[in-house]
């Protein structure tokens, strides 16, 4: 008796989770928040310097970069999200909403069956955060000679090889 009631506390213990999975799907919201707050920055950033008749230095590079920063959040709220959703998969129980009642077909976008499966499509994500993240911060970057244009081409080549392989991965 002393045994089941132990197994069945611990089994319930596996809710303490939805801490986990109510503040990441927060995360997630706040990160999208911000994240459209700056993509207003920038529309409005754009439309007072076009109705100013203003072509501010490295106006195309700031309106870039804001938004690319923007994608960034997104991005990382996705995780959030896909974080939230797989913990709750794992943990507490299957999401319903995700399927179809009339011919039982789920939504794979977010479906996790396996704590790997999760890393993976978490990994995926933040690869792609990292390289929004070094695209954003190459345009303010200043060349100033033959060899730094070198790496900067190797470092592109190294993100293409990088993501094509990514796509390789988990495919058969």
């Amino acid at each position: 008796m002393l045994e089941k009631l132990f197994e069945n506390g611990l089994w319930k213990s596996r809710f303490v989770v939805i801490l986990a999975v109510i503040f990441g799907f927060l995360g997630a919201v706040i990160l999208f928040l911000v994240a459209s707050v700056d993509i207003i920055g920038v529309a409005k950033f754009v439309i007072t310097n076009v109705l100013n008749g203003t072509h501010p230095e490295h106006f195309h590079e700031d309106i870039v970069a804001g938004i690319i920063g923007a994608v960034d959040l997104y991005l990382i709220a996705v995780v959030m999200l896909i974080f939230s959703f797989g913990i709750y998969e794992l943990f507490i129980s299957k999401i319903d909403a995700a399927c179809n009642e009339e011919n039982e077909n789920c939504n794979t976008i977010l479906a996790i069956h396996s704590l790997d499966q999760l890393k993976d499509k978490i990994a995926k994500v933040i690869i792609m955060v990292l390289i929004v993240n070094y695209f954003q911060r190459v345009l303010h970057t200043k060349y100033e000679t033959p060899l730094e244009l070198l790496y900067f081409a190797l470092a592109i080549t190294a993100l293409a090889v990088g993501l094509y392989f990514l796509g390789k991965v988990g495919k058969k």
